[in-house]
């Protein structure tokens, strides 16, 4: 950070962190801490918090304001600093205004706002344009778990008592309709989008390199000399190194959405999106699945009777499914792969096919001279940023992927306009996180905005909580499905509804309507009982939110249709 006076360098142990949201609490909290000029907290895994302050700033008004957003800190050190010195090569007749690396949701907004100022942009990619969204993840894996889905409800579906049948899906057709929209998709929403800014955006193919002088070097040579920078270079799918994988050879998302057939068999490590949706698309289709779950339950972020409920539906569906499962070893015996696991300090062993790793992600940050341009990575090696998108290098800015922040293509794409408005214009635009709605495209399908029962009351929120079984929504009714529920959490105090969960048949779809009650309770004073009386259309899957805000204080079995 470029400064013009002495400052000093704190930093914190924070406890009580449990997910991304607890880091940008505590981040905003610290913020608010008059002469606290910047907060860096690099994951909530690490119990941390790095401040830039003016001297006068005491340490017991930071773990205050700690304390008052839920958390508990204690200051760890504090050291002064004297003003950065600049940079003299940096920025000396600048080839671009603006270098991106990366063409992923995150790059590709980057460049575009930055040609909508005005401003000369390079944008540098390794290897296929459009990123992860469009090629590997997004596009392709809802394509298959909607083929999957309408295979599944065309075959099994008994609707007012007739029972529908479809014949079998063929893997090559669905992979073929799958890659064919992945290809329309990146040349109308990535490569003919670039070239319609004309020179305003240059397209370079190459693996970059940040060097010393502040300039931009490919593997063959060429370089750049940019007056600022933004990483957007994404991340890839996580192998856990375990003993054998290498030589029996695992499945990522990405090489199982390319696979050339259909495996008979698989086994699924990990319990959460990637895993539970694929897993469940690809039991739809004919597979024989196994999930295992390293932690006590599927999706420990969600709310616990809803990833319970979920689990039991996947089981009905013949999934088998094992919590507490620590995977030890692979090994591959004939044309099965055989995975060492221990459950409940049991030692078990699973065999199929094919065994599919949907564990996390791993940035793509290796020999790009991050730490040598002096740009902080947390433990993993993801790009420490800030709300406004700042690395520890004054010049550079990341979103996306790459970043510590939620691993979300909406995300990615408004962090790349924040990234390329703060660095062109000097500005202090801040991506606000503070209401954000997650899907996750199982079926039914998990749809959350907002604080968890147990994350509010850490919060110090007296809550009432309502809970709505989707039988009593009359569109669940109507289309036969009435797996799932919808639960509201809002503070008794002042009415305001602070976070919504939801499992149900297009539960995405409803989420939305929740994320603007809670956005506008935080900055209007909108409360539940307003939404309680706002007037839904009837038989939509939406009306479940206002029927879940009346059970806080009425019994909706006695409700007629529409009752207000």
């Amino acid at each position: 950070m470029k400064t013009d006076a002495i400052t000093e360098e704190v930093e914190l142990e924070v406890r009580g962190m449990t997910c991304d949201s607890c880091a940008l609490h505590v981040t905003k909290a610290l913020r608010g801490v008059g002469g606290v000029l910047e907060v860096e907290v690099p994951g909530w895994r690490s119990g941390r918090a790095r401040l830039v302050v003016e001297p006068k700033v005491d340490g017991n008004a930071l773990t205050a304001a700690v304390k008052d957003a839920g958390y508990r800190a204690r200051e760890l050190s504090r050291n002064r600093v004297t003003p950065d010195e600049p940079a003299q090569d940096w920025g000396r007749k600048a080839d671009y205004d603006l270098v991106v690396i990366g063409t992923g949701g995150a790059g590709v907004a980057a460049a575009i706002r930055g040609a909508e100022l005005g401003k000369k942009v390079c944008l540098i990619e390794s290897g296929t344009i459009g990123g992860t969204c469009v090629n590997i993840g997004c596009v392709p894996s809802k394509t298959l778990i909607r083929a999957a889905e309408a295979f599944h409800r065309a075959k099994n579906h008994t609707f007012a008592g007739v029972r529908t049948s479809a014949d079998c899906l063929e893997w090559p057709a669905i992979i073929g309709q799958k890659d064919e929209l992945v290809s329309e998709l990146r040349q109308n929403k990535y490569v003919d989008v670039i070239k319609s800014y004309g020179d305003s955006i240059t397209l370079v193919r190459g693996r970059a390199r940040l060097q010393a002088d502040g300039s931009v070097q490919l593997e063959d040579g060429q370089s750049c000399r940019p007056e600022k920078i933004v990483i957007a270079t994404g991340a890839s799918p996580k192998i856990l190194p375990l003993p054998g994988a290498e030589e029996a050879g695992v499945l990522t998302s990405t090489t199982l959405m390319a696979a050339p057939r259909q495996p008979e068999s698989l086994i699924v490590i990990g319990g959460r999106a990637v895993a539970l949706e694929l897993g469940q698309a690809l039991a739809r289709l004919g597979t024989k699945v196994t999930i295992l779950q390293r932690s006590s339950r599927l999706l420990p972020e969600v709310e616990p009777e809803v990833a319970a409920a979920l689990m039991d539906y996947l089981r009905e569906e013949g999934i088998t499914i094992h919590t507490a499962a620590v995977p030890e070893a692979i090994r591959r015996e004939g044309n099965e792969k055989i995975l060492t696991a221990a459950i409940d300090g049991k030692r078990a062993e699973f065999r199929a096919e094919e065994v599919l790793m949907a564990v996390g992600r791993v940035p793509n940050s290796r020999g790009m001279g991050l730490e040598e341009a002096g740009i902080k990575l947390d433990h993993d090696g993801f790009v420490i940023v800030d709300d406004r998108m700042r690395t520890s290098n004054a010049r550079i800015f990341a979103a996306g992927d790459v970043t510590t922040f939620p691993k979300l293509v909406y995300v990615a794409a408004a962090a790349g306009g924040v990234a390329a408005e703060n660095a062109l214009n000097d500005g202090d635009k801040r991506l606000d996180l503070s209401v954000l709605p997650d899907v996750i495209f199982t079926d039914p399908q998990v749809a959350t905005v907002g604080l968890t029962e147990a994350r509010a009351r850490e919060q110090g929120y007296e809550v009432k909580v309502a809970n709505l079984p989707l039988a009593y929504v009359p569109r669940a009714l109507a289309a036969r499905d009435t797996r799932g529920m919808i639960k509201l959490i809002a503070d008794k105090s002042s009415d305001r509804l602070l976070g919504a969960h939801i499992l149900a048949a297009e539960g995405g779809e409803v989420i939305q309507t929740a994320a603007l009650a809670v956005r506008f309770g935080k900055e209007h004073g909108f409360t539940v009982s307003d939404l309680r009386g706002m007037l839904f259309p009837y038989l939509v899957q939406a009306e479940g939110l206002k029927l879940a805000a009346q059970t806080f204080d009425k019994d909706v079995s006695q409700l007629s249709c529409c009752a207000g």
